[in-house]
């Protein structure tokens, strides 16, 4: 019988820990997740009933919101560990077991959250499952055009279409002098990452880009413009078309020189870039800027197709970082008026003063 009785307890013992733990645990938390094997349910379970308080309860019910940032990509226990670090939860232990109980760590979505220690742990986990924070991080790449910034709004989780975007940016932008007279707001989107409100309308993010470059616009730049005898409008033409030759950033001054000493003695700038954004998109290629460029296509008829116009192009051809604006404003002093790329893939130029030793620099 004493044998019977313990038997009967540990089973007893075992009903509780792998049934009524489980069952517990579900009714308090809702259901574990799918991929879990039933021992790790049963193992996280406990630990979500022993730690229930901490989970439940908020640190501070008064305290004020901040702004807790979660990363593209970042692993489930680096945002506990800034969560507990940045006081907002006081173990994240406890928040790793939550999610991987209920299955959120899968599901944490990357952006700014309006958190506080007002709220719990599970608070917290299900705030990070909304995928629409109230602000978005939009990032525009130095050397892109204005379809190529339209194309990425899709993806950017703000409310504004590739089309709306075009036409905006193509339209006449008030306020901003160094525009003058453009219609266009090609070269002046300036290049950076932006937070802003997710219910931002196109008007506000690109007047949010045509501010930023007024920012980055300082008297150092403009005296350096005005050292080279151009105004903005042009200094930011020609820096675009830097943007584009200049693989290696120490390079840009040097590629900046090479196009301010051909416009000083009317030579043509000869400039690639300047084709590939008369020709536009190329849908073989999939790409914006056709490379290699064919024979063909330096004769193609445009205004931009520096082969066969003379000057700068009517507009900036894309939105060129801080490294050629200041290429631009400050260049090298150089006797250079050609350069070629390396035959080596490194993406660095050889510079010449001669045509006779631009053809051997050329690649065999």
């Amino acid at each position: 019988m004493r044998r019977i009785a313990i038997l009967l307890g540990l089973l007893l013992i075992l009903g509780i820990l792998f049934i009524g733990i489980p069952a517990r645990a579900a009714q308090a938390y809702g259901q574990p997740a799918a991929g879990l094997s039933y021992l790790q349910v049963v193992q996280y379970s406990a630990k979500l009933l022993w730690d229930d308080g901490l989970l439940t309860k908020p640190m501070n019910p008064g305290a004020s919101e901040q702004t807790f940032t979660v990363q593209q990509g970042e692993p489930v226990f680096s945002i506990a560990n800034h969560l507990q670090e940045t006081d907002l939860i006081s173990d994240g232990s406890i928040f790793r077991d939550y999610l991987i109980y209920t299955g959120l760590d899968t599901s944490i979505q990357a952006g700014d959250y309006k958190l506080s220690q007002a709220m719990s742990i599970v608070d917290i986990a299900r705030k990070m499952q909304d995928a629409t924070p109230t602000e978005v991080t939009f990032v525009i790449l130095p050397g892109w055009r204005i379809e190529e910034i339209a194309e990425s709004l899709p993806t950017s989780g703000l409310n504004i279409t590739t089309e709306e975007f075009i036409r905006a940016a193509d339209s006449p932008q008030p306020g901003f002098d160094f525009l003058g007279d453009a219609s266009s707001a090609e070269g002046f989107l300036y290049p950076d990452s932006y937070i802003i409100p997710r219910a931002s309308s196109v008007d506000q993010l690109i007047e949010a880009m045509l501010r930023n470059f007024a920012l980055h616009l300082n008297i150092n730049l403009r005296e350096g413009f005005a050292r080279q005898g151009l105004s903005v409008y042009q200094a930011v033409t020609l820096a675009s078309i830097v943007e584009r030759e200049s693989m290696q950033a120490a390079e840009a001054p040097i590629i900046a020189s090479v196009y301010l000493n051909r416009l000083k003695i009317g030579m043509k700038l000869d400039a690639d870039p300047t084709v590939q954004y008369a020709l536009g998109y190329n849908a073989g290629l999939q790409t914006w800027w056709t490379n290699p460029l064919s024979a063909n296509d330096l004769q193609y008829g445009s205004p931009y197709n520096t082969y066969l116009s003379d000057g700068l192009p009517p507009t900036p051809i894309d939105s060129p970082g801080s490294i050629s604006l200041q290429a631009v404003a400050s260049p090298a002093d150089t006797n250079y008026y050609y350069f070629s790329a390396r035959c080596d893939g490194s993406g660095f130029h050889n510079f010449a003063e001669t045509f006779d030793e631009q053809l051997q620099n050329l690649c065999p």
